[in-house]
C-alpha cells in the first residue's frame, strides 16, 4: 500500500518537519514524524488537519546530499531537441546543487543573464537505502519513493557554455514535490508538463531509454547514493520556454502535481 510523505513548516517557532499525509490536503490529516521517513517512520506525537498547511508551508519533500539528473533519456526528446535518431550508449549524467531546490507553489526566478528558460517535467526517484555498486536486480530495493521534479534549464546558457552546470544550477531551478509516494509501480506511468493549463509534454516511463533500475545501478557504480538523494530521470519531448507570469505544472500519474509560478528578478 502506497503512502505519502510531506515536508512542511507549520510555525515560525519550529523548523521544517517531515510528516505522513493521510488523505489529501483538503480533508486529510498529517502525522508529524520524528525523523526523515527513509530513516524509519516514527510518529513524533500528535496529528493535525492537512488544511492547516498553506502553499507557503508545504516545502520540497526532500533536501538531498546530491541531485543526479539524466539527460536525453526519452527517444522522442532526443529526436525533437537534438535531431538525432540514435540513443546514447550510456546514461548522460549531470548534477544540480541542493540550493536549487524549491517546493510546490514556490516561485521560479528567471535570471537576467538568460533569455530562454525552459521547463522539463520529470519523475524523481528518492533513494531510501545506501546504494553502492548495486546490480540492476537489486536496484529497486534502494528506492524509498517517487516525486515530481522540474529540471528548469537556461537553454541559451547551456548551449553557450557547452556544459550544463550554470544552466541547470540557478537558485529555484529544481522544484520538487508536492510529496513523496511510496510503493508505486513506476514501469509505465504518465509524465506531463503543463504550461498555463495546456499540456506541452506527455510521455510514459516505459518509453525511457534507460529504465529506473538501470539508472540506479549505473549511477551507484560511479558514486554512492545516500538515503534522501534524488535522481531526476529525464524529460519527454515538448520542452519550451517560460516567461514571467506563467504557471508550470509537472504531473506524474499516481504521484501528484507539482505547480510553480514564474517571475523575473524585477517582480
Amino acid at each position: 500500500m502506497s503512502q505519502r510523505f510531506v515536508r512542511y513548516q507549520k510555525s515560525s517557532e519550529i523548523g521544517p518537519q517531515f510528516g505522513f499525509l493521510n488523505g489529501d490536503l483538503t480533508g486529510g490529516t498529517i502525522t508529524p514524524l520524528g525523523k526523515a521517513p527513509w530513516d524509519g517512520v516514527e510518529p513524533a506525537g500528535g496529528e493535525f488537519s492537512a488544511r492547516e498547511l498553506s502553499d507557503k508551508t508545504l516545502l520540497a519533500p526532500v533536501i538531498p546530499s546530491k541531485i543526479i539528473c539524466v539527460g536525453l533519456n526519452y527517444h522522442a526528446h532526443v529526436k525533437a531537441s537534438y535531431s538525432a535518431d540514435e540513443a546514447p550508449e550510456r546514461p548522460l549524467l549531470f548534477m544540480k546543487p541542493s540550493s536549487s531546490i524549491i517546493g510546490p507553489e514556490a516561485r521560479i526566478v528567471l535570471p537576467p543573464v538568460s533569455e530562454r528558460v525552459d521547463y522539463e517535467a520529470e519523475l524523481g526517484v528518492v533513494i531510501g537505502k545506501t546504494a553502492c555498486k548495486v546490480s540492476v536486480e537489486e536496484a529497486a530495493n534502494h528506492i524509498f519513493g517517487l516525486t515530481c521534479v522540474n529540471d528548469v534549464t537556461a537553454r541559451d546558457l547551456q548551449k553557450l557554455d557547452g556544459q550544463w552546470t550554470r544552466a541547470k544550477g540557478f537558485d529555484t531551478f529544481c522544484p520538487v514535490g508536492p510529496w513523496i509516494v511510496t510503493d508505486i509501480n513506476y514501469d509505465d506511468i504518465l509524465i506531463e508538463g503543463i504550461l498555463n493549463d495546456e499540456v506541452k509534454q506527455s510521455g510514459r516511463t516505459s518509453q525511457m531509454i534507460f529504465l529506473i533500475p538501470q539508472l540506479i545501478s549505473y549511477i551507484s557504480s560511479i558514486m554512492t547514493l545516500s538515503p534522501g538523494d534524488l535522481i531526476s530521470t529525464g524529460t519527454p519531448a515538448g520542452i519550451a520556454p517560460m516567461k514571467s507570469g506563467d504557471t508550470i505544472e509537472v504531473r506524474v500519474e499516481n504521484v501528484g502535481t507539482l505547480r510553480n509560478h514564474i517571475v523575473s528578478t524585477e517582480d
